[in-house]
């Protein structure tokens, strides 16, 4: 990611706490002011427009979702995809507005640094055979996360034994 000036640290930053605590639909550009203590023209001066801030909070969380993937990937207790959806489920309900503004509507790839999200991707890249494979896979935890997410399960439904059955439908997919 490029390096933001100490000013711009501080606006997304702010941005971040907006988000994770209301959603994206909380982060305006007055709220963001508010909260820094300074009139929404200023932040102009750092940033063109709104999307411009919600791409910096994008690649923040498709670096920090890579991290954990990888750490998952080398977490010496064996790795596979089970232990990925672990942490691709830890990472998104441990930040549930920031993971759906990440993966809710187009990705404002133009927006974002180079090969962000090809980080995110390669640790199931690496251990799922097949492009297809690999996005069904993420299609899957994608799909579990947001029904988790939004208590579409029924009550007392098992979701640790969804996510089980559905790691094991791909186990012939992995490396």
């Amino acid at each position: 990611m490029a390096e933001l000036s100490p000013r711009a640290g501080q606006i997304v930053a702010a941005a971040r706490e907006l988000v994770e605590a209301g959603g994206a639909d909380a982060l305006t550009m007055r709220a963001l002011a508010a909260r820094l203590g300074i009139r929404a023209p200023s932040l102009y001066k750092h940033f063109p427009d709104k999307s411009a801030v919600e791409a910096e909070l994008i690649a923040i969380a498709l670096a920090e979702l890579a991290t954990a993937l990888e750490r998952a990937e080398h977490d010496g207790r064996g790795g596979g995809l089970a232990a990925l959806g672990r942490a691709y489920r830890a990472y998104a309900l441990g930040h549930p507005h920031l993971y759906r503004l990440m993966s809710a509507g187009p990705l404002p790839r133009d927006l974002l640094p180079a090969g962000v999200e090809e980080r995110a991707a390669l640790p199931l890249v690496r251990i799922v055979r097949g492009e297809a494979a690999a996005r069904a896979v993420w299609g899957l935890a994608h799909g579990l996360v947001m029904l988790e997410l939004d208590g579409r399960f029924p009550p007392g439904a098992d979701i640790e034994a969804a996510w089980t059955a559905g790691m094991s439908a791909f186990t012939t997919a992995a490396r």
